[in-house]
């Protein structure tokens, strides 16, 4: 009783965020949810699904501490103390139902697309903000699709590892880089000692192997800190690559340094305003919370209203 007496007291000392966290979708689960008696791992998920519909699921059956939506917000669904039911059937180093030992954070996008920048960012600030409270190492924040693990079935006839590939991504290096974690897993600690078998040799492969399917999209991406706050900017040469990294909405055009430079017209037409760049891939066009690159913009399908964007100078 004086243990959890004084685990409870630990962990309401640090129920102060450093990082703005909304409660508008805090789940009813919280009064029903036991602490937490001890937290070694950090666990990374993509929700799979657009943001409304799973921060709604989310928060109704209490299925993570935090939800990270495209635009960097964050959601704080279970008071991270408490035991929040967000990794399912799993096992990590020889013990089960991850639970008990996780904080689990929901990120809104998709395991094998790649995610806006003021996302990342916000995710990297609550996972340094989580890191510094429990002392979890960068190679403990780990994927959904490290721990979770599936049961023998017609298809595999032992338990194996690659039940799932949620948060496939977060165990990239690029992915990485940007979160500002410097090591990774460098094997499956249940496989090696055959608790397991791996069960998909692509998710292995990329969970502890070389393939990186992001890494055209972030390896130009250069990080700089600003105030405290570690901010992103893009290269500062044209990016030719076809799957360069374009920003998803306006407050990250923003915040990556562009500058609405003009408005299309009948009058005012793109190489008006943006000249010679009008189509060069970092030039973007917003329109009705769109964000189009110049060079995948077709220029039969312009239209007025359209904002053009450019890196700022100044």
């Amino acid at each position: 009783m004086i243990r959890f007496i004084a685990i409870l007291l630990l962990s309401l000392a640090f129920t102060a965020n450093a990082v703005p966290v909304v409660t508008r979708y805090r789940s009813p689960k919280n009064p029903e949810r036991r602490v937490r008696e001890k937290t070694t791992l950090i666990v990374l998920h993509t929700t799979e699904a657009p943001a409304k519909g799973s921060l709604r699921h989310l928060s109704e059956r209490g299925e993570c501490h935090y939800c990270v939506t495209e635009d960097g917000t964050v959601y704080q669904i279970v008071d991270r103390y408490r035991v929040a039911f967000h990794a399912g059937t799993s096992m990590w180093n020889g013990k089960p139902d991850v639970d008990e030992f996780s904080v689990g954070i929901e990120c809104v996008g998709y395991h094998d697309k790649t995610m806006p920048l003021a996302q990342l960012l916000a995710i990297r600030e609550l996972v340094k903000e989580l890191q510094k409270i429990y002392s979890i190492p960068d190679k403990c924040v780990v994927t959904h699709s490290q721990v979770a693990y599936g049961e023998p079935n017609r298809w595999q006839k032992k338990k194996h590892r690659g039940r799932k590939r949620c948060g496939m991504l977060f165990a990239m290096p690029s992915v990485r880089r940007i979160l500002g974690l410097k090591e990774r897993q460098k094997s499956d600690p249940d496989v090696k000692a055959r608790r397991l078998v791996v069960g998909d040799k692509l998710l292995s492969n990329v969970l502890y192997g070389k393939t990186d399917t992001m890494r055209r999209a972030y390896d130009s991406v250069k990080l700089s800190s600003g105030q405290g706050k570690t901010v992103a900017t893009p290269p500062p040469k044209r990016p030719t690559a076809s799957f360069s990294y374009v920003p998803q909405t306006i407050r990250e055009l923003r915040a990556l340094g562009f500058e609405s430079i003009g408005s299309v017209s009948k009058d005012s037409l793109p190489y008006k305003i943006a000249g010679d760049d009008w189509n060069a891939p970092d030039t973007f066009y917003t329109i009705r919370s769109r964000v189009i690159p110049g060079n995948v913009l077709n220029d039969k399908h312009v239209e007025d209203g359209m904002n053009v964007w450019r890196k700022s100078k100044r």
